[in-house]
């Protein structure tokens, strides 16, 4: 079920400017405005809205990840600790096979584009005014107090998520990971990239991603054959091989489930063009999203984030091309006896329940841009497994030299047999 979203409150300028709670009572205000009765899941962190991220133990404000345990840690006392599994916070490992509808979450909600990016905290511990903009980060230093503050509320802007994926491999492993990419590749690297690459220029990200839980049925309409006879007959110096075979209808429907299908939230980063190659990051998945926690701003300190600024409508036609190529493979065991394999001609997808989840994974990233086209080539490695794959700048003549030299050593193998063999 979709909404159209009610026209949000417009911020007076005529006084001063409302606080950081006003704005987000206004903005829930506007987001609550259409169908009450819209299933939903309510993820906010209650615990945080005062936007200070406390240790339990000594109260200080000043947290972060700690890389290598994936818990935070605070760096006064150095208590460690970590937010509760969203899995288990909101049962969202249960009830897929009974699913109805669409049930977002409240991070995962439309983003309303007169949303502002830069909010006004006022500092609780000592009432100073900090400006935070969401488009580039969501923590922020009180410059009177030194105070972290963190942006925990879930604003209508795409910039806080239901739930965060802590990185786990350190800067240090992530550089080794990329040391080794590139030298395995070094042969036919480009000499500028060998000269100007730097590994340790390499930067942890947070992407935005919908985390997808979902019920379906597909089905699939094609013609199989079965070959009955094979033949080859001589036509002048060669030989042609032809076959009959009987045609059949093939119809195929399966009904299944998903847990935890990944799709990106960002359009830049869904969006695989001639200028980049975004389309590393989709070789690094999966990720271990059942360990993701309920979101703390305190898990971005250190590290960048991007925004999410894709809705669930536009990426439901994404959700259901998945869908439907789950479909097939699934239906593929029951296809053995078409040994001319099966063309689908039509096919179809019913989605009876879907759930959506925002959630921030953690990516080390390395960037070069070529001088010569202008091609960005990425270097991308999962912060929770170390998968690792990327692009780099090939030398063309090195690489041609490379195939000369290959087939004249392939040449040289094959007359050596053929004088063997005289």
């Amino acid at each position: 079920m979709t909404q159209e979203p009610a026209e949000p409150k417009q911020p007076t300028f005529d006084g001063p400017p409302l606080s950081l709670e006003e704005e987000l009572a206004a903005a829930r205000a506007a987001a609550e405005g259409g169908d009450q009765d819209a299933p939903s899941i309510e993820t906010v962190n209650e615990s945080l809205r005062d936007g200070l991220n406390r240790c339990p133990k000594c109260g200080s404000t000043d947290v972060r990840l700690r890389g290598s345990t994936g818990m935070l840690v605070c760096l006064f006392c150095r208590n460690e600790w970590q937010e509760a599994r969203v899995e288990e916070e909101f049962g969202l490992g249960e009830g897929i096979d009974t699913l109805e509808g669409t049930v977002v979450a409240s991070g995962a909600q439309d983003i309303q584009a007169d949303v502002a990016d830069v909010l006004t905290f006022k500092c609780e511990a000592c009432g100073a005014e900090v400006v935070v903009d969401t488009k580039s980060s969501l923590n922020a230093r009180c410059h009177w107090c030194r105070h972290t503050l963190n942006v925990n509320q879930q604003i209508p802007n795409g910039a806080v998520p239901d739930a965060v994926l802590p990185f786990r491999l350190t800067k240090d492993e992530a550089v080794e990971k990329i040391r080794e990419f590139a030298s395995s590749r070094r042969l036919f690297a480009h000499r500028r990239f060998k000269k100007e690459f730097v590994p340790e220029n390499v930067l942890g990200v947070y992407l935005p991603y919908l985390v997808i839980d979902a019920r379906a049925e597909t089905e699939y309409w094609g013609k199989g054959e079965v070959q009955t006879r094979r033949w080859t007959e001589k036509q002048g110096d060669n030989r042609v091989t032809y076959y009959a075979a009987d045609v059949y209808q093939v119809h195929r429907q399966v009904a299944f489930t998903v847990d935890d299908l990944t799709v990106e939230g960002s359009s830049e980063r869904a969006q695989i063009g001639p200028a980049n190659t975004n389309n590393i990051i989709n070789t690094i998945l999966p990720f271990d999203t059942k360990n993701a926690v309920r979101w703390n701003a305190s898990y971005l300190v250190g590290f960048t984030s991007e925004k999410r600024d894709l809705n669930v409508d536009a990426v439901t036609p994404v959700l259901e091309d998945q869908l439907l190529s789950i479909g097939r493979s699934q239906v593929r065991g029951s296809l053995g006896r078409f040994d001319r394999g099966v063309r689908w001609e039509q096919e179809k997808v019913d989605v009876a329940g879907s759930r959506w989840v925002s959630m921030y994974l953690p990516v080390w990233l390395y960037s070069y841009q070529q001088e010569s086209n202008g091609l960005l080539h990425y270097i991308a490695v999962n912060a929770r497994t170390g998968e690792t794959m990327g692009s780099i700048p090939v030398s063309q003549p090195r690489l041609v030299l490379a195939a000369f030299t290959v087939g004249t050593f392939l040449e040289g193998i094959a007359g050596a047999i053929l004088v063997a063999t005289a």
